[in-house]
């Protein structure tokens, strides 16, 4: 069987020399202006676009003002721009993530009430200010404002296991109250449980906060580890070592670590800077030794502040001198 020829097309060779491939970012959805002569049409992969034939491109000029427009400085193609103020921030601050243990006492503030809403503002401002910066902050709650599960054991009956699972969902409470108040200000903030309550928070899942954290996201753990026996201190602790964290920031009602406790030893005095081994050896009171134990074992730096003293927390996540510092380098 013969075909026939007379429709086809005669072969044309390529040069490889003059194709230049087309690139997305010069492609515009209306024409140049004409009095920029540095722009020529080119089809190119199927659509109209623009080809600069040149590697600098002349923005036209505004017929209103007169003004030339500026073209803003943009990122490589492979960083988004929160990961350019990350890189920013990593040379001004000392903290990347952070992760930032708040008391239940302390959220109480004057304990006329379980919550002062004037202190989950003030928590809620301060780490907004410093995540606008690029800073990754995590955020653990106690629960003791409103239940302590060690205070209720053998009360009426209740066993050790049981009263820790209600201070738990106490932390859950106190979590949930403060995303209410840092989403009013517009700061995205989730709420992870060590157990699952699906209808009112996230189930705990250690990648899934860390893209939380990635994208700019404050995420609260609440419920601690999950588990009776084990302080929201010890929580902090482990979670700050699972998400890599580079320091855990204690908030509390005093303002920092003494040499003594202060309400019984007026001659007590703040200590700047203190070893892991001190605390222990010393059996300080800053947290439970599971929890100093884990920070040492991770080298975890742990700050310890006045949660009530106005800026202490924005100057504690970007590295300022506040409270003490814990095992620190």
């Amino acid at each position: 069987m013969a075909f026939s020829t007379s429709f086809s097309r005669p072969i044309v060779p390529f040069n490889t020399k003059s194709f230049q491939p087309f690139s997305p970012s010069l492609c515009f959805l209306k024409p140049p202006d004409q009095n920029v002569p540095l722009m020529s049409y080119k089809r190119s992969c199927g659509c109209m676009g623009i080809h600069c034939s040149s590697s600098e491109v002349r923005p036209p000029s505004d017929p209103m003002n007169g003004r030339q427009h500026q073209i803003p400085h943009m990122a490589p193609f492979n960083m988004t721009m929160r990961e350019v103020a990350l890189s920013q921030s990593q040379s001004s601050y000392k903290w990347r993530r952070v992760l930032l243990k708040v008391s239940g006492e302390a959220l109480a503030g004057d304990q006329e009430q379980n919550i002062d809403p004037k202190v989950t503002m003030a928590i809620a401002r301060e780490v907004a200010a410093v995540t606008r910066l690029g800073i990754e902050v995590a955020i653990v709650v106690g629960g003791g404002n409103i239940f302590r599960g060690a205070s209720w054991a053998g009360s009426s009956g209740l066993d050790r296991s049981s009263a820790d699972y209600i201070g738990m969902l106490a932390t859950v409470m106190n979590a949930i109250f403060l995303q209410a108040t840092m989403e009013s200000i517009g700061i995205p903030t989730r709420v992870q449980t060590a157990f699952r309550m699906s209808e009112v928070a996230e189930p705990y899942i250690r990648r899934r906060a860390i893209r939380h954290l990635e994208k700019g996201r404050v995420v609260i753990f609440a419920a601690g580890t999950g588990n009776p026996f084990f302080t929201t201190d010890t929580a902090a602790a482990l979670r700050c070592a699972e998400i890599n964290a580079e320091v855990m920031l204690k908030a509390t009602n005093v303002d920092g670590v003494y040499s003594d406790n202060p309400k019984h030893n007026p001659n007590a005095t703040l200590l700047e800077t203190i070893t892991y081994q001190d605390v222990m050896s010393r059996e300080l009171s800053v947290m439970d030794m599971t929890a100093i134990t884990l920070c040492h074992e991770n080298k975890i730096p742990v700050v310890v502040f006045n949660l009530n003293e106005p800026g202490n927390i924005s100057k504690a996540i970007i590295g300022e001198r506040v409270g003490t510092l814990i095992g620190g380098m």
